[in-house]
């Protein structure tokens, strides 16, 4: 099997790095069989995004801090873990936004896309779905759509629903909403296409996020489920997404 190690710059991962490729040996990603990326979360996701073309599956080890896509860290039996993992695929969120210049922009996102006022007050969102409106003025500071791997991440936090991996559903979750009050969100399908309109954007600047991709004073934003790109995560047995998901919902 031949592997390609790839680590963040975390002092644990670099070391992580050093003494897994002495032992294991290590390839270029192009010419290897899996990849095993040592980091955290966001590494992870780094990983995910500069390897899609790749179609090779990725293999994470916790060298950071949450880790949820993560297994644990060894240095022993790798070979026979990775001959025994388990392999989840997920689909990422595809954005499509305007600034107030006119200026497009796209990106993906594995967990969610985001948009966050900018200024100190309150975002005015219109919210539609498929092109239908759905509501016509969200007061907040935020609103988020998650997929059902990122929906333990900033969608969690932000009360939003955990879905099961293998949920067809999306999750649009609002963060701190004024009116209507308490409005948490919505779980949409998964083949929805939601489409956010910034109210009185001079005044009231939001800016969205995909993933940790920013962009500033947003005048609108698309998001949907984008089908076509399949993201490969192994996990050892018995620690795959399914279980960490419910594993989440009782701590």
């Amino acid at each position: 099997m031949r592997i390609a190690f790839l680590a963040s710059e975390a002092p644990l991962a670099q070391t992580a790095l050093s003494v897994l490729s002495k032992r294991y040996g290590s390839v270029a990603v192009e010419a290897a069989d899996v990849i095993v990326a040592l980091g955290g979360d966001g590494f992870m996701l780094h990983t995910l995004r500069d390897t899609v073309d790749l179609n090779i599956p990725i293999y994470g080890m916790n060298r950071g801090t949450v880790g949820f896509l993560m297994n644990s860290f060894g240095e022993d039996a790798l070979l026979e873990r990775l001959e025994a993992a388990n392999e989840e695929i997920i689909h990422p969120l595809r954005m499509r936004a305007q600034d107030r210049a006119g200026v497009m922009h796209e990106a993906m996102a594995i967990n969610e896309v985001s948009l966050l006022r900018q200024g100190p007050q309150a975002a005015k969102l219109k919210i539609s779905v498929d092109g239908r409106q759905r509501m016509a003025e969200l007061v907040c500071d935020g609103a988020l759509v998650s997929t059902p791997a990122g929906s333990t991440a900033y969608n969690f936090s932000a009360h939003g629903p955990i879905l099961p991996i293998g949920a067809d559903v999306l999750a649009l979750t609002a963060i701190a909403a004024f009116r209507p009050r308490r409005w948490r969100g919505a779980l949409l399908p998964s083949g929805a296409t939601v489409r956010f309109d910034v109210i009185d954007a001079a005044k009231r600047p939001v800016m969205a996020e995909a993933d940790s991709i920013s962009f500033k004073e947003i005048d609108w934003v698309e998001i949907q489920s984008e089908r076509r790109i399949s993201h490969k995560i192994l996990f050892d047995p018995g620690h795959g997404l399914e279980e960490r998901l419910i594993s989440e919902q009782f701590n």
